[in-house]
């Protein structure tokens, strides 16, 4: 999860609405049709400002569009309330940390969600 400049708490709201809703798990046709609560899965949310890194300019990615921590937490802590309050199991990495994450990717589905 990334924040920039001027991402709100309306924004966020938003954000687990549509995160918990995608019907992105197969169904019993192996179509992508059910949402991570009918398949009792949970979520794994990491703060990564370096999905706001662009290197359209020179050989050092610049990360100026990735909001500051005292802006980004609490919207990061919120999204973590929100996807909870909507009965989810959620995981989460620790904001700012080095981390190394393992995970199963099952399939092919990468998404960019943005409002």
């Amino acid at each position: 999860m990334g924040f920039t400049h001027g991402d709100t708490p309306e924004k966020v709201d938003w954000m687990a609405e549509k995160t918990s809703g995608l019907r992105l798990f197969g169904d019993s046709d192996g179509k992508m049709n059910l949402p991570l609560s009918e398949i009792g899965g949970a979520v794994l949310v990491v703060s990564q400002f370096t999905l706001y890194g662009n290197a359209e300019k020179g050989k050092r990615p610049s990360f100026i569009d990735a909001a500051r921590p005292d802006e980004a937490i609490p919207l990061y802590d919120r999204f973590l309330s929100a996807l909870r309050g909507r009965g989810l199991r959620v995981e989460s990495g620790e904001f700012g940390a080095m981390m190394e994450v393992e995970l199963v990717n099952d399939g092919p589905v990468t998404l960019w969600l943005e409002r």
